[in-house]
């Protein structure tokens, strides 16, 4: 008895498929706007681009909620701790994507305050060049990761030491103030 004797309608997959499947429809952005760039990350949003059709309506402000990081900018030194903080925060599986040149390569931003790449930092999965980038790039950019998402592994694993072995300690971020009532 094979397949074409059933009478009713069905789907076949793997359960693998499936949940690359859910996780490229369903990949939700985090904020994470620094300069120009954030304002045609927020022009993607828009109704003229309409991000929901790619399951991507909603920017999430919490990193908890976020799958995606955009980091759309320059990154300077002082920003770079906080990026990775974002990060680690965010849940598993994650991608980021590196918008513009000026996150990419440090653009002709070429001294001392601003990383010369988010890669030093964060692993980049999709780099969207342009200064800015438009739109309809980032679109592409997004289209581009949903493609490695559905023919990735289930399960992304980073090596130890990525992001150029940034190290961050307690005396580069702000330590919480404890203060006693009595």
């Amino acid at each position: 008895m094979g397949l074409e004797n059933l009478q009713h309608n069905f789907l076949t997959g793997t359960l693998e498929g499936f949940v690359k499947w859910a996780r490229a429809s369903s990949s939700w952005g985090a904020n994470f706007g620094l300069a120009c760039c954030a304002m045609e990350m927020m022009a993607a949003g828009a109704a003229n681009f309409d991000l929901a059709r790619f399951g991507m309506e909603v920017f999430r402000a919490s990193p908890r909620q976020a799958d995606v990081m955009i980091v759309a900018g320059r990154v300077s030194q002082k920003m770079a701790p906080v990026l990775r903080q974002v990060y680690d925060q965010m849940m598993e599986p994650k991608w980021v994507i590196s918008m513009g040149v000026c996150a990419s390569t440090g653009g002709m931003f070429n001294n001392y305050a601003i990383v010369q790449g988010v890669d030093q930092i964060v692993p980049v999965d999709v780099y969207a060049p342009g200064c800015p980038p438009g739109p309809e790039t980032l679109i592409h950019s997004i289209l581009t990761l949903h493609q490695k998402i559905r023919t990735g592994e289930i399960t992304r694993r980073v090596s130890a030491g990525t992001g150029a072995g940034l190290h961050l300690d307690s005396s580069t971020m702000r330590q919480p103030v404890r203060v006693r009532v009595s």
